[in-house]
């Protein structure tokens, strides 16, 4: 018997967390084990760094172009960090989403609000808390040897970003890597299979009880 395939919509798929507790680990191995999900490509007015390719690492634009594109309405969220402006921009998102094709997203609290904004149908936020403060902060300071008010200033930054945890629909508390990347990939199939997003179905559904009745 042949595999059902049926038409789906693609969806956005937010991971935000405070820095250290595992969302890039994350992030990666879930890019590494399921070809259906791609990286949001983020547009940026800062200069790229050696060995960044345009269009696969950020689009690097100028500031002129970057606010055309706020104008136009080309950004479906967009922020200003450090002096450089950054923005996802919604043609290659929703071409995606159109193919069935699922994005990941990397980005704050804020990010979520404004995806949230222009797009809730399609998305779904993940936040993922460390096991404990105690062990977001030995993460912090064994992961990158920063001197001690780089690391107070994080763990301030942290409180923030945690406050906001609410705000999602999902809460994955990373205490074991293994653990939390199975309940990622749960969701993420979840999601895949909810009626809205199989848009195929109508169609299926249509075919099958004309088969039964003509």
């Amino acid at each position: 018997m042949a595999m059902v395939d049926i038409q789906r919509r693609g969806l956005m798929l937010v991971l935000s967390s405070p820095s250290g507790a595992g969302k890039t680990t994350l992030s990666r191995k879930l890019l590494e084990d399921d070809s259906q999900i791609t990286m949001s490509v983020s547009a940026t007015t800062r200069p790229a760094r050696p060995g960044e390719v345009d269009g696969q690492d950020y689009f690097f634009v100028d500031e002129q172009k970057f606010d055309q594109m706020v104008a136009g309405g080309e950004f479906l969220e967009h922020a200003t960090v450090f002096g450089n402006k950054y923005g996802t921009p919604r043609g290659p998102v929703e071409s995606a989403l159109m193919a069935g094709r699922d994005v990941l997203f990397d980005i704050d609290w804020q990010g979520t609000q404004q995806l949230d904004q222009a797009a809730p149908e399609d998305l779904v936020k993940i936040f993922i808390l460390p096991p404990s403060r105690e062990e977001l902060e030995t993460r912090l300071r064994t992961r990158a040897q920063d001197p001690e008010d780089v690391v107070k200033k994080r763990m301030e930054k942290a409180n923030d970003e945690i406050s906001h945890w609410a705000e999602y629909d999902y809460v994955i508390v990373n205490d074991d890597l293994n653990k939390a990347e199975s309940e990622l990939k749960s969701i993420l199939l979840a999601e895949r299979y909810r009626r809205k997003r199989q848009v195929g179905l109508t169609t299926f559904v249509g075919e099958i009880t004309g088969s039964l009745t003509g």
